[in-house]
């Protein structure tokens, strides 16, 4: 596994990601890009990915958004489409209404900690029907979120998720994840323009056990000597850029 080179490459790893994470029986996935106002530009991802069903599934396929203005939207400057654009519901439309039997597979755009009850319920109410959360803005409830309401959430919910890609940029590093592989952690060379492969491990790294890696506490035997070329990602705002053309 490497660091791709463009957004067009990030995109299309990904999609190869979910695609073997579906034919290997997923049905609760993750595609996480943790980049500042990555939310910003949900629309234009969330076309990209159902492209990548609409041949298979058509109008068996729902795109869903938080809320009915980001759908609206989606639908204006779409136009017609293969595949069905809604929103996730509210306490006033259940979510419940927005699921129909003809329905084979769930995109769920950029769900935040204010819709994580909703996406729950869909999960529930999608059976064995895969649901694929596209940028979730999940993550602070997963590292931050204390007491047992939040812990709770944590083992029924949050748990069962399968992160098929993971690509998040930090000030000299990189945590990366591609279906089925392990998780990476990728340091930029000091005085260089490039990132090495620090090591590999088998649950996200988060907080003191990321700084701990980063800082070279770390088993021997995981380190690797791959290294790459600092490349498409050498900043996010060359990142942003990119999506914005």
């Amino acid at each position: 596994m490497t660091i791709p080179e463009t957004l067009e490459d990030t995109i299309a790893q990904a999609k190869s990601a979910l695609k073997v994470a579906l034919d290997n029986g997923c049905n609760r996935i993750t595609v996480d890009l943790v980049i500042p106002e990555i939310a910003l530009k949900a629309q234009y991802l969330a076309l990209e990915f159902a492209q990548l069903f609409k041949d298979e599934y058509g109008m068996g396929l729902k795109v869903l958004f938080p809320d009915t203005g980001a759908a609206a939207l989606a639908r204006k400057e779409w136009g017609e489409t293969e595949f069905r654009v809604t929103d996730i519901g509210s306490s006033r439309t259940p979510v419940d209404t927005k699921i129909s039997e003809t329905d084979q597979i769930f995109l769920v755009v950029s769900p935040s900690s204010v819709e994580v009850a909703l996406v729950e319920r869909l999960c529930n109410l999608a059976d064995d029907r895969p649901v694929i959360l596209l940028i979730p803005q999940l993550e602070d409830i997963s590292i931050v979120g204390i007491g047992y309401a939040a812990r709770q959430l944590r083992e029924r919910f949050i748990s069962i998720l399968e992160s098929c890609y993971y690509f998040r940029p930090l000030d000299s590093a990189i945590v990366l994840r591609t279906y089925p592989e392990l998780w990476q952690v990728w340091q930029q060379e000091e005085g260089e323009k490039g990132y090495k492969l620090i090591t590999e491990v088998p649950q996200k790294p988060l907080g003191e056990a990321l700084d701990r890696i980063l800082a070279g506490q770390i088993d021997s035997e995981n380190n690797q000597n791959s290294s790459l070329s600092l490349g498409f990602f050498g900043s996010i705002k060359g990142f942003l850029k990119a999506l914005n053309n």
